[in-house]
């Protein structure tokens, strides 16, 4: 199945999509990457789905890629007699350690660790910001604070502390039983929320030990400040915006995700924007004018991939919510302006042979009738380099390895083939343009661009390229390579 577009669809899956028929429908409407939330379900309820997309995956001939979404550690506070309790503006409010149910005057945070960061001043946000507090005095087991904003407050709201780098476990006893879980499942990616600092998401990388890539979640200041050290140390980054515009001002978000989106392109990693990108289609089959304009700008930013979070796995149109998006993405794409925006915000620093050899492709293919790139990758670098160039034709991506595959699926613009593995260059031009005809990107007459390294089947060795008459006759009629 060929996609017409070249930016990814993530599909959450929940109760919503929880049988194969559906999951099936979401992948033919157009969803890439399926995302297990391990924040709801239980284990077997994971297996579950990571099996039915494994048999549709075998069903249809096409890789597909399985995000696993930790956590992370989320800070909740206890429950309330009778279940909530109004505070209101003005009023004192005391967050303790006591197990005692709460009243409108305190509430149980057990988080000790909190209270040992805390500072008179600091903010405290609950309930995604609804509620707002500030902290007049603070000890090793209270905060006493003064309602700024209030309201309901309600049985085990998140609270939010965006004034302070948290003394937190990077992954909770939960978060590291949940990772070694899916790891030894088979997913794909790892998505750590709630990271700080590259301490975070290194901590991980020893626990996965390269079983999946690395998706860091930027949803606090914390991670905004530390950002470029947190991009190097991971696989791929996921801009979170809820908690982000919890924690930041509103008008502080879009900037941020613009500029984040721009430096994972420019350091050739996957970027997924999420959280409302279509809420509304929880309850309705249409979005809103605002959230369809929300998911073209990230589209046009040249983000990887866009992410439905409730509207895939528990609302009440998960098949039109992944349309919608497949039909935004191919409306946006065939604007002369989507083009324009994404060349001139075109930048890399190129240093390896490999830069030079796809900064190559991508300028045959534009100065010549080329059908697609071809590049053989091994781990999928080559693929990932060739995505950042944001080329005018497809990009096709062969590897004799499933999980490369698999994880390439959330790149750009990357239509993978799983290969079978060739030791000699004039065979690698035969299995890609097979695959570029067999997919239909192009046919007898055409040509593509190729890409490999040599000798292959070795990481990081991309150091040719040829333009490939898409006719086999013709490229065994050449010179002995």
């Amino acid at each position: 199945m060929r996609r017409h577009r070249n930016v990814k669809i993530v599909a959450t899956l929940g109760p919503a999509s929880n049988d194969y028929q559906t999951i099936k429908a979401l992948f033919e409407a157009g969803a890439d990457v399926f995302r297990l939330n391990m924040s709801h379900g239980d284990h077997s309820e994971i297996r579950a789905r990571h099996a039915m997309i494994r048999d549709l995956e075998r069903d249809t001939g096409r890789p597909i890629a399985i995000l696993a979404d930790l956590q992370g550690p989320k800070l909740r506070c206890g429950v309330f007699a009778g279940d909530s309790a109004e505070i209101e503006a003005g009023a004192p409010f005391r967050f303790d350690l006591s197990d005692a149910p709460g009243d409108a005057t305190r509430v149980q945070l057990p988080h000790p660790e909190i209270f040992e960061a805390l500072r008179p001043g600091a903010t405290l946000l609950v309930n995604d910001g609804k509620l707002r507090l500030t902290v007049d005095d603070c000890g090793p087991d209270f905060a006493q604070c003064t309602v700024v904003i209030g309201g309901t407050i309600s049985n085990r709201k998140g609270v939010n502390v965006p004034d302070v780098v948290l003394p937190l476990a990077a992954l909770s006893e939960k978060d590291r039983s949940d990772l070694e879980f899916v790891c030894e499942l088979g997913v794909d990616w790892l998505a750590l929320s709630f990271v700080q600092r590259a301490a975070d998401v290194d901590e991980a990388r020893d626990l996965a030990k390269g079983r999946a890539a690395l998706l860091s979640k930027i949803e606090k200041p914390a991670a905004v400040e530390a950002f470029e050290e947190i991009l190097a140390a991971s696989d791929g980054i996921m801009v979170a915006r809820g908690d982000l515009g919890v924690e930041l001002p509103v008008q502080a978000v879009p900037p941020i995700q613009k500029r984040l989106v721009r430096r994972c392109r420019s350091a050739a990693k996957p970027v997924i924007v999420a959280t409302q990108m279509l809420e509304s289609m929880i309850d309705s089959p249409m979005p809103t004018r605002a959230e369809v304009s929300d998911v073209a700008q990230a589209i046009y930013e040249g983000a990887d991939a866009i992410m439905l979070s409730a509207e895939s796995a528990a609302g009440s149109y998960p098949l039109e919510a992944v349309s919608t998006m497949n039909n935004v993405a191919v409306e946006v794409e065939s604007d002369p302006t989507y083009r324009e925006i994404i060349e001139a915000s075109r930048t890399a620093t190129r240093t390896t042979t490999a830069d030079g050899i796809v900064a190559a492709a991508r300028e045959i293919a534009e100065t010549t009738d080329i059908k697609a790139i071809c590049c053989f990758t091994h781990s999928g670098t080559t693929a990932v380099k060739v995505a950042r160039e944001r080329p005018r034709v497809p990009i096709i991506a062969l590897t004799p390895f499933a999980n490369s595959a698999r994880r390439i699926c959330l790149t750009w613009g990357v239509h993978t083939v799983i290969s079978h593995e060739v030791e000699r260059f004039k065979l690698a031009v035969v299995s890609a343009v097979r695959a570029a005809k067999t997919a239909g990107f192009a046919e007898e007459q055409d040509q593509v661009v190729v890409t490999a390294g040599i000798p292959f089947n070795q990481v990081g060795s991309t150091n040719i390229l040829r333009v490939a008459p898409c006719d086999e006759k013709l490229i065994y009629a050449g010179e002995g390579d």
